[in-house]
């Protein structure tokens, strides 16, 4: 099972909003085929690894096999047919699972028509670590929201900007490609308007090979300038505000005003307008976001326990004044270092699983 959870995450940032699945079929105690999910709307995991066992001339192992799979085989036919009906088909005699998928669409249908066929089947193997992987797919249907990843950088002594109105920069060229290589992971990528206005960021993943997100600007009053970044149509993006709205469609960037069926409505700035928004991006299908505003939306997120991950990146140098870094809320799980930076990561205590 580590074995297919280890080649489960070569499928992340190009699954979603599919979860990541690796299988693995083994035959007395040796592996005979193995695959992941690699794409979305492409062969699932138990299909890949069916595939390789038969390419490496297993094909009459399989029958006799039990397959490890990180996620329960699902039942239904989407993009694909169902995988329960190929282990059906494949007379696997065990299959054992990490999790249950928490899609209605399946929910325990897969396990149930393969035990009905016969099939031995065993669940609950590493479901800490299988959770932890597909960490953003149970967050969007057991919580019903987006996983939420704040982001900033920060100097030694605990400032995220100087007071001067120019960008203060702190991560090196190391850090930044890996900040590139998150925002390849995760489908949206979140700003405030004073970090639109002042950054004028692109918000791709030009340093790392991958897809780039959403782009989600909080813009109430549309103060960003149309010649910025954002508007530049090379990825889809999203302007939340109280002044405009655009209908549906294919043109990359989208409006969303008060009072549509997506859009703010004028709350007061807290929890209330990010649990507004929040819904909205679940409709939109958005499974994780990445939010990389300043000390303000940082807080405001915090304040609302509507997050997950903090990822903090520190500074080698001082500046002794300027905007105050927002205080981090969380539980330290992992720290690493690239070149002058020190990342320091944390869990939301009240979320961890």
């Amino acid at each position: 099972m580590r074995r297919a959870l280890e080649i489960a995450q070569f499928g992340q940032g190009a699954v979603s909003p599919n979860p990541m699945v690796g299988c693995v079929l083994v035959h007395n105690e040796q592996l005979i085929g193995e695959g992941w999910h690699r794409k979305y709307g492409s062969w699932h995991a138990e299909v890949n690894a069916v595939q390789d066992a038969v390419d490496r001339g297993n094909e009459n192992l399989i029958a006799d096999a039990v397959a490890y799979v990180t996620l329960e085989p699902c039942a239904h036919t989407g993009n694909t047919p169902p995988c329960a009906d190929l282990l059906i088909e494949r007379k696997v005699k065990k299959v054992v699972i990490c999790n249950e998928d928490p899609n209605p669409k399946v929910d325990g249908r897969g396990i149930e028509k393969m035990r009905a066929a016969g099939i031995i089947v065993e669940t609950g193997v590493c479901e800490r670590e299988g959770r932890w992987l597909n960490r953003r797919f149970f967050t969007f249907f057991e919580k019903k929201r987006p996983y939420i990843i704040l982001k900033w950088a920060q100097t030694a002594d605990g400032f995220i900007d100087s007071h001067q109105g120019t960008p203060l920069k702190i991560s090196g060229r190391l850090s930044d490609m890996h900040v590139h290589k998150w925002r390849a992971e995760e489908d949206g990528i979140l700003v405030g308007t004073n970090t639109a206005i002042q950054d004028n960021p692109r918000l791709n993943v030009r340093l790392w090979p991958g897809q780039n997100p959403v782009r989600i600007i909080l813009d109430r009053n549309l103060k960003l300038s149309e010649d910025a970044h954002a508007y530049d149509g090379t990825q889809p993006t999203l302007i939340y505000n109280y002044l405009q709205s655009s209908p549906v469609g294919n043109t990359p960037v989208r409006y969303l005003k008060e009072h549509s069926s997506l859009g703010f409505r004028k709350l007061e700035r807290g929890a209330d307008e990010i649990s507004q928004l929040l819904n909205d991006l679940h409709q939109l299908k958005i499974q994780s976001i990445i939010v990389e505003g300043g000390t303000r939306i940082i807080n405001t997120f915090q304040e609302s326990g509507y997050w997950d991950e903090i990822r903090c990146c520190q500074g080698d140098f001082s500046i002794k004044t300027g905007v105050k870094a927002p205080e981090v809320q969380g539980v330290i799980f992992d720290s690493f270092r690239k070149n002058a930076n020190q990342w320091l990561l944390f869990r939301n205590p009240h979320n961890t699983e």
